[in-house]
């Protein structure tokens, strides 16, 4: 197997970790929310992932963090993971994925 394909295979885990956290104010994971930019996992096992929010004053915004490290933390292959809080591109609705709008009633 090839490295490039671990390294997709991991970010697919990634993925599958960040779906079980959930926004404490919306009933859907951040992952399909859209608040994920993006996910970089590197050969020192860390996972560096971009993340935004549904609005920057949001008051969960530690909590939010603190159960997104801990969901990949808990994957064997990630030693530490990086949150890199952005606001650019704003996040609005037309970011959810189509399971979200199925889940919040907007399909």
């Amino acid at each position: 197997m090839s490295e490039s394909l671990d390294f997709l295979e991991i970010e697919g885990k990634i993925v599958e970790a960040l779906k079980t956290v959930y926004d404490p104010e919306i009933p859907v994971n951040v992952y399909d929310l859209g608040l994920i930019y993006k996910i970089d996992y590197t050969d020192q096992k860390e996972a560096n992932i971009d993340m935004t929010l549904t609005a920057p004053n949001c008051p969960v915004v530690d909590i939010l963090i603190m159960d997104v490290e801990n969901a990949v933390n808990a994957l064997e292959e990630v030693e530490k993971t990086n949150i890199n809080l952005v606001f650019e591109p704003p996040w609005d609705k037309n970011m959810l994925s189509e399971e979200a709008k199925l889940e919040l009633g907007m399909l």
